[in-house]
Order: C-alpha cells, then structure tokens, then sequence
C-alpha cells in the first residue's frame, strides 16, 4: 500500500462532489483564481527608487564664489536682460541628494532679500545652489 493510500484511503475512491444548488465554475474564471498576485503592492517602485541615482551638492571654494559673484555682478549691470545659462543643484524631492541641472533664460533679477536669480522662464533659482553662469558676454 502506498503513502497516499495509508494517508487518505477513506476518501480517495469516492465521487468528485457536485453541487446541487450551485453550478459548476467555467474554466477560463477557475484559471484567474491561480493567476499570480501582487502580495506586496508598490514593493517593485520602492525598489526603484532605491535604485534611482542622485548626486552630492559640490561645495565651492571662496574663488569659485568670488567668480561667480563678478560675473552675476557684470550681469545685472547691463541694460537689458543677457541670456544666460546657469547650471545649479536641485535637491531630490525624496531622498538624500539631487542633482545638477542646467537652465537658460534671460536674467530678469535677483531678489536680495530671497537670495534667488529669476529667469525669463519663470525659474527661481537660490544663489546657493549656483555653480556655474554662462553668457555669450560675460565679460571673461
């Protein structure tokens, strides 16, 4: 005798049941019962944004300020608004770190009281966070 037979030998030659009250599933609906499922919903985006790469803020030196204080100086001096590109650190909104992103415009302002370079565009940029400003007369 066997281990299933020893085992369940009481029930193993009767009759599949059928309900009498309840009629028999199709297939295709008992096949989605086996269908795998997402026992841990949002777990494949955690992993990506873990995987998700950002970068460490550059601290400058007092000579790298000082430049791009002259340049920003230069800058808001002339008449009309040069075009610039200001490449800066934007900060990641979910974790540490962030990353360097360049933007170009016209230089409308600087708001002292913000510390912030306002762009034609729109983009309000901290001074801090500078590192860099392009423009075709800069004057270097």
């Amino acid at each position: 005798m066997t281990e299933a037979r020893k085992k369940y030998g009481d029930i193993i030659d009767h009759p599949h049941f059928v309900s009498p009250d309840h009629p028999p599933m199709a297939i295709e609906n008992r096949a989605a019962q086996f269908s795998p499922f997402a026992a841990l919903t949002g777990y494949d985006d955690l992993v990506a944004e873990a995987a998700r790469f950002t970068g460490e803020r550059v601290t400058l030196d007092e000579s790298k300020k000082e430049e791009l204080d002259r340049i920003l100086s230069f800058l808001l001096a002339q008449p009309a608004p040069p075009t610039v590109s200001v490449t800066y650190f934007l900060p990641d909104e979910k974790k540490a770190g962030g990353a360097y992103v360049t933007v170009t415009g016209g230089l409308e302002r600087f708001d002292q009281t913000k510390k912030t370079l306002r762009l034609s565009g729109g983009e309000r940029i901290p001074v801090e966070d500078v590192i860099e400003i392009e423009a075709e007369d800069a004057g270097e």
